[in-house]
């Protein structure tokens, strides 16, 4: 974990699209790989202590206290519909900001830092494993796999809707 913390705090000072390269940070939510632009990562942390928030979407956790500061976590497998698993040692939770919001994915893992060229993404077919194309920036083409990149605006906004 501290590897891939490390690797994003080098990849970070360096422009977002490098020569039309994007830095994206990459989580696993069952058998799928995602990937989020690496400048909304703040930190990746371990899973905390997290108090449940009545009445709220069921696709929230609760919050955590980080340092003063009270966020909100997304059960990500929850958000997607797949089915809950026990949390393990690789079980994350990926503190990002964008907009003027901070929230926390919990996810599966984080695999790694990847630059890919901007070229090897294309848009998302209608449906990928059950999350809708609305929630997906583009589908990224590696030599072994495919990297689902998620609309961090987009999902989000959806989340605020479904929670008010």
């Amino acid at each position: 974990m501290d590897h891939i913390a490390d690797a994003a705090l080098e990849l970070t000072g360096q422009d977002e699209h490098e020569g039309d390269r994007l830095q994206l940070v990459t989580f696993n939510i069952a058998e799928e790989e995602f990937g989020v632009d690496i400048l909304s990562v703040q930190e990746i942390i371990r899973p905390m202590q997290i108090t449940m928030v009545p009445h709220a979407a069921r696709f929230i956790e609760g919050v955590i206290n980080l340092r003063g500061k009270v966020i909100p976590v997304i059960n990500m497998r929850t958000r997607f519909n797949m089915p809950a698993v026990e949390r393990d040692n690789n079980t994350r939770i990926v503190v990002m900001e964008f907009g003027q919001k901070i929230v926390g994915f919990l996810v599966d893992s984080v695999s790694e830092v990847l630059r890919i060229p901007a070229s090897t993404v294309e848009a998302a077919p209608p449906v990928i494993c059950g999350i809708g194309s609305e929630y997906i920036r583009g589908v990224g083409k590696l030599e072994d796999r495919l990297l689902i990149l998620l609309d961090l605006d987009t999902l989000l906004s959806e989340m605020n809707a479904e929670a008010g």
